[in-house]
């Protein structure tokens, strides 16, 4: 009896028997692979004689496996796996080595988070491009998602329904005082917290509305003397002394001297999150731009 040497196996016999195995017809086998009744025939005879087994009966019924045919056809089934996951894996590999990732974001995760994603990004698919869109709120961030103009966004969360988001980090608010102001940390409280003269960014930008919200919760409202858009404009003019904020502290970090940082006396925290269109397909690029965020988490 000859050896039997699997490496002369052809794909297209293991193809023609798991086709007859599952269609149960030659005929049916041959349609499916879109070939001719005499291709599948011949495969099959072929696969035999290679392996010196009879793997089909063939009967007016049409084709039945044999008990070694079912087995081998179920080894055929897992090869044909293999083979598919191989394609996956070059087509993944040619999707990453040219293109382009647009992100869109804010300028506390554009400071902090995003240049160390890029760089971890870059390392591993340096022929991909990436381009940013600072903005100065999440709402811009998503706007440009969902106009088409950006692939990824930083935003707050939860998310509306239509987009998929995964959590990055909890951001605290915190009381900012020039340092000449001697304030007991244990002692903040929210009367006190009211009575400063406070530099906030105007009612639509920032997170106006939800730091208002949260000092209504304890019978407070924002004494607001001065309506300022950008962060480092506020924070300059609280180390001048001219007011106190409430900030989130990624969004003032690195703190300059003169400046310290409280913590409220109930805490408020942002939820900053990456986010994507739910409906969109995306691209390779994509997903391994979002794995390099979730590699440079806070």
């Amino acid at each position: 009896m000859s050896e039997i040497n699997p490496y002369k196996l052809k794909i297209s016999q293991l193809r023609a028997l798991v086709a007859v195995a599952d269609q149960g017809l030659f005929s049916e086998a041959a349609l499916k692979l879109e070939l001719s009744q005499s291709a599948i025939s011949h495969a099959i005879s072929t696969l035999e004689e290679e392996l010196g087994v009879v793997l089909i009966t063939r009967g007016r019924q049409g084709a039945k496996l044999t008990v070694t045919g079912e087995q081998i056809a179920q080894e055929a089934r897992q090869v044909l796996k293999s083979l598919e996951e191989i394609g996956q894996k070059a087509r993944l590999a040619r999707g990453l080595e040219s293109g382009q990732v647009r992100v869109a974001g804010f300028r506390s995760v554009t400071t902090h988070i995003l240049p160390v994603a890029i760089a971890e990004f870059r390392r591993n698919f340096p022929g991909i491009e990436v381009s940013v869109s600072d903005h100065q709120h999440h709402d811009e961030a998503e706007s440009e998602l969902r106009n088409g103009c950006a692939d990824i966004a930083f935003t707050y969360l939860p998310t509306p329904n239509d987009l998929m988001s995964w959590e990055l980090l909890s951001d605290e608010y915190v009381l900012l005082l020039p340092s000449s102001e001697k304030v007991p940390l244990s002692t903040l409280t929210w009367k006190q917290i009211a009575s400063y003269s406070l530099i906030q960014t105007p009612r639509d930008r920032g997170s106006h509305q939800l730091i208002q919200n949260h000092f209504a919760q304890f019978g407070y409202t924002l004494n607001v003397t001065y309506k300022v858009k950008e962060d480092s404009t506020i924070i300059g003019m609280v180390r001048q002394g001219l007011g106190a904020t409430v900030m989130a502290r990624l969004a003032a970090e690195p703190l300059p001297d003169g400046i310290l940082a409280y913590n409220l006396p109930t805490p408020l925290r942002r939820v900053i999150g990456v986010a994507v269109l739910e409906a969109n397909p995306h691209p390779p690029a994509v997903y391994a731009f979002l794995e390099s965020i979730q590699k440079c988490k806070l």
